[in-house]
């Protein structure tokens, strides 16, 4: 149903990027990136999330040095995100950055971006272009106005000027993004830009915001996008921890059948029929179900009256009466359970269906 836009394909690290590979879940630390503990803790918990990229912020000298110690720990491909200091680029590289994300334009001139066009090919490290709606050219601002769903032309010669930059250095091993904190911006420049170029592209919405606007504002601008054929790989920014960034990018591309990662989980969104606590019956399966890598599909319901056959195409579920509960298996009961037993059982049996699948 949905067909992918054609891009040429590069590699960060191992993980291959347009061309027809996989779209990548990415996400960014928010750790002190000096601090080597802290961010390969931040980042080991993210890989058994599902996060494929990472990013990590290389403001001075000491976060550009501590690269390698990072990387020696960790196992999915880093990216280091970099603003206006060619050498911190050079010295990200050097360490083992295995791309880099920078604006061409704000490197200090064509001498500049030259040594790290020369230090990317030496090292076969990608760059992501990388423009947002915030730090446009005031050249471009002047003569296009700041980005609209209407009109984001800024945001898009800024990201094809960059493009040129590097192309007259010789290097085309990239990748683009152009972000716009507004939903409809992003998604009216990223169907622009996607016609101009075939470089693979980065979507998403920056400065999304917390969890419930983050998450609302990500997922239709890149759902759209998605839908459209259109992106390689993905963030979804959130004022949050970013695991909870992945765990929304999966399930937006289990929403739209791109990819699956894990259980799916349905759940009722309860009435006056449901008779026991469901919330935290609910969280307590969700928070249980990220540690799983099987695809099933898991149901929490409200009643047993409705729960088995509303979540009939389950393969597993729970469902809540007065002091009792069922648990049951594709629409059919299995067990009948005294409530303080349910939960245990429950998780008990999800943990067999996870080594039978292994």
């Amino acid at each position: 149903m949905i067909e992918r836009r054609k891009t040429r394909q590069i590699h960060v690290g191992d993980v291959a990027i347009g061309g027809g590979a996989p779209i990548a879940v990415q996400s960014m630390t928010n750790t002190d990136t000096a601090d080597v503990e802290a961010t390969v803790s931040q980042i080991l918990r993210l890989e058994k999330a599902g996060c494929e990229i990472i990013r990590v912020a290389v403001p001075d000298m000491d976060a550009a040095g501590a690269v390698r110690a990072i990387r020696d720990r960790i196992s999915i491909p880093l990216i280091a995100d970099i603003h206006f200091d060619s050498r911190l680029a050079v010295a990200a590289v050097e360490n083992g950055a295995q791309a880099i994300r920078i604006n061409p334009g704000n490197l200090g001139g064509p001498e500049m971006l030259a040594r790290v066009v020369a230090a990317v090919k030496l090292h076969n490290a990608p760059i992501r272009v990388g423009v947002n709606s915030g730090s446009i050219e005031k050249d471009l601002l002047a003569e296009f106005g700041y980005p609209t769903p209407e009109r984001p032309d800024a945001l898009i010669e800024s990201a094809l000027r960059n493009v040129r930059l590097l192309e007259q250095q010789g290097f085309e091993d990239m990748k683009i993004s152009i972000k716009s904190s507004d939903t409809l911006t992003t998604i009216s420049g990223y169907r622009r830009l996607s016609e101009e170029i075939d470089y693979p592209l980065h979507i998403g919405v920056t400065e999304a915001g917390g969890l419930i606007a983050g998450t609302v504002k990500s997922s239709v601008a890149l759902g759209i996008l998605l839908f459209d054929g259109i992106g390689d790989t993905f963030r979804i920014s959130l004022t949050r921890d970013p695991e909870e960034e992945v765990r929304v990018g999966y399930e937006l591309l289990r929403s739209l059948r791109i990819r699956q990662r894990g259980p799916e989980m349905i759940s009722c969104p309860t009435c006056g029929r449901t008779k026991i606590d469901l919330f935290p019956l609910a969280e307590e399966v969700e928070r249980y179900l990220q540690t799983m890598q099987s695809t099933i599909k898991v149901a929490v319901m409200g009643c047993v009256v409705n729960g088995p056959g509303e979540a009939r195409e389950a393969d597993i579920g729970i469902a809540g009466g007065v002091g009792v509960g069922i648990i049951f298996k594709k629409g059919e009961i299995w067990k009948k359970l005294p409530e303080d037993q349910l939960l245990p059982v429950f998780l008990e049996e999800l943990k067999k269906m996870e080594r039978e699948q292994r």
